[in-house]
């Protein structure tokens, strides 16, 4: 299982996990083409977070990138920075700054040889054929 992480993102989790979950559960090429055409701002520090894995999968565990893919695309509130907003009558309303803690996990999948046992389909139209060659 490999791992990263981006902590204390400057944007709220509600719109970074809207980028977050296109991706979960891809391989990690698909993610990233997703990442570089998707229109939100969170999709460059996720997408750079996703090559970081990449990387670490690479160095510390031999890994292909083709054989991996996105296990887990967790984002989570971080500390929320507290500011006042002057208001009528003197009043101070306040506004809340929402920062992420996203974390990655990487999982790998061994890629498997495509066998040439018959599907259901192939067989029940070879069940179909033999019918029809008695008749």
């Amino acid at each position: 299982m490999i791992t990263a992480k981006l902590n204390n993102y400057r944007q709220s989790p509600r719109k970074v996990r809207l980028i977050a979950n296109l991706v979960k559960g891809k391989k990690v090429d698909d993610a990233l083409d997703i990442l570089n055409f998707a229109g939100k701002r969170a999709s460059l520090p996720l997408k750079t977070l996703i090559e970081s894995a990449i990387s670490n999968a690479k160095n510390n565990f031999n890994l292909d990138k083709e054989s991996l893919f996105i296990k887990e695309f967790r984002v989570d509130g971080g500390a929320i920075l507290y500011r006042r907003m002057p208001r009528a009558r003197g009043t101070a309303y306040p506004i809340r700054k929402r920062t992420s803690h996203v974390s990655l996990e990487l999982e790998s999948r061994e890629i498997k040889e495509v066998k040439s046992s018959k599907t259901k389909k192939g067989k029940i139209s070879e069940k179909k054929e033999k019918a029809t060659d008695i008749k």
